[in-house]
């Protein structure tokens, strides 16, 4: 914005404003216009006070630094943590969640990211970190609008990013459950007591059951009563996950503990391809006896047909003996020193773990079967995959590598987004609260792969961390009362990152 000397065909001059801030010239307005030199001049000195109101300049004496910095200071009206919802928030509208339009969606999900705790201290740390009010009651309406209404929409917009992702293939997909438990003492219909991956037995819990691609990128997932056996939780996953977007192929690829003779039934019977844990030592004895017999040096694997429609592969590694020597190993002692306490009983003689290795002598004495915990040096370094595709071995055990990825996403989903303390009871609101985590997770996991794609060297974590240093201060001008925000970015990594994501 300047100052313009207009000469007109009358031989006076107009003193006009011009902007240019969007490319062209535009008078924005004419102070006035005088034949008269005087006042001509003092027409300019009109316009540059003019254009000072108007921008919201300050007139300060900048011969006193003092004074700049105290006047500034004493003018901030509010400062935020501006670079998490910059980043995140540009994150999440790539990916599509914009689509859902109701704001209070965002919130929660960066939140969750950055500051994973309870509705109602997100609700505080929004207001005080980001300076925006959202009543208790919206929020609350919204979780069950989310479960009603928008939790199928959040999983399609996942689904179609990471068709996009991976160049509209996909036909390999990974499942795994995991189970969130309550700090409740009675179930009710939907937290139930079951069989807790997190030892946690005696509280009521949830089974989640978690639908992700190559590279851990989640496409579905469902929620379970409690005490739902986890083998019967996959195929309503896979089945209206395949449904809902008209898929014709799918090689599923699962650990061991969803085996089970009927749900490998029902995969064959569906046609789905599968790749699965292999529970070696439960098979028939001939199968045992051809797996035992087979002579397999370090990273080898040999192919054993089963019938007409499944195979094992077998497979053997130096660094799998180890660990599984040093952990028979560790169970054995853990079982003597239980033995020397006495704390062993009758209750003890199972098949769980390395209690196997127990034997009851009469009807009182019981002691460690020692014969029974060499026998099962043999199998030391020995994995299995069942499968009835047709892929090499080679890409049957390459596939199922990256199984791993969906424990990091449930590790990710515990320990970096807390899903859990899980701080509601009814059942919308807990499958809203999972809801938001999936997103996050979706996020999380979109971020980690534009830094990959990027080149960087930094880890989500320190891509956020970073982030949460960048601050917007909002500074009220004095002049017009018009305010001024300014972010705060005096670090190299801030600059980095900013630069990065082009924000």
């Amino acid at each position: 914005m300047f100052i313009r000397k207009k000469k007109n065909s009358t031989g006076s001059i107009s003193i006009q404003i011009i902007d240019k801030s969007t490319g062209k010239y535009k008078v924005i307005n004419t102070i006035g216009s005088s034949k008269n030199l005087q006042e001509i001049e003092r027409l300019v000195i009109d316009g540059k006070k003019w254009i000072r109101e108007y921008t919201g300049a300050l007139e300060l004496d900048f011969n006193n630094e003092k004074d700049l910095v105290e006047s500034v200071l004493s003018n901030i009206e509010q400062i935020t943590v501006k670079g998490t919802e910059l980043l995140l928030g540009k994150l999440f509208d790539e990916v599509g969640f914009n689509k859902i339009e109701d704001r209070v969606l965002k919130h929660l999900v960066i939140s969750r990211i950055i500051y994973p705790t309870s509705k109602l201290k997100t609700i505080d740390y929004i207001e005080q970190y980001q300076s925006i009010k959202i009543e208790k009651d919206i929020i609350y309406r919204y979780l069950d609008k989310l479960y009603n209404t928008q939790k199928e929409i959040v999983q399609k917009i996942s689904y179609q990013h990471t068709l996009k992702v991976l160049n509209n293939q996909i036909s390999v997909v990974f499942y795994d459950v995991t189970t969130l438990y309550f700090e409740i003492d009675k179930e009710d219909e939907f937290r139930k007591n079951g069989f807790s991956k997190e030892g946690k037995h005696q509280n009521p819990q949830i089974v989640l059951g978690l639908l992700v691609s190559v590279d851990g990128y989640p496409l579905a997932y469902e929620i379970f009563e409690g005490n739902m056996f986890e083998g019967h939780t996959m195929l309503p996953v896979i089945d209206s996950f395949k449904n809902r977007y008209k898929l014709d192929k799918l090689v599923i690829i699962a650990d061991s503990g969803l085996l089970s003779s009927d749900n490998i039934s029902e995969l064959q019977n569906k046609n789905y391809e599968f790749i699965l844990g292999a529970r070696i030592k439960n098979e028939k004895q001939n199968i045992k006896n051809k797996i035992l017999n087979l002579t397999l040096k370090n990273g080898e694997s040999k192919i054993i047909e089963k019938d007409n429609s499944t195979k094992l592969i077998i497979s053997y590694t130096e660094s799998r003996a180890k660990k599984d020597k040093t952990n028979r190993e560790k169970g054995l002692r853990r079982l003597e020193k239980q033995l020397r306490a006495g704390r062993l009983t009758k209750s003890n003689i199972n098949n769980r773990g390395y209690n196997k290795y127990l034997k009851m002598d009469g009807e009182i004495k019981i002691s460690i079967d020692i014969e029974k915990f060499q026998a099962d040096q043999k199998w030391d370094g020995l994995k299995g995959y069942l499968t009835n595709t047709n892929l090499s071995k080679d890409d049957i055990i390459e596939n199922y590598t990256h199984l791993w990825k969906i424990e990091k996403a449930f590790r990710i989903s515990k320990h970096d987004l807390k899903v859990r303390p899980i701080y509601h009871s009814k059942q919308p609101r807990i499958e809203a609260h999972i809801c938001i985590s999936f997103v996050a997770y979706k996020i999380y996991k979109e971020l980690e792969r534009q830094l990959k794609l990027k080149k960087s060297n930094l880890s989500p974590e320190k891509a956020i961390e970073i982030a949460k240093t960048i601050y917007a201060v909002k500074v009220r001008l004095l002049s017009n009362k018009a305010t001024y925000t300014k972010l705060i970015i005096t670090k190299p990594k801030q600059k980095e990152l900013m630069s990065l994501f082009e924000l």
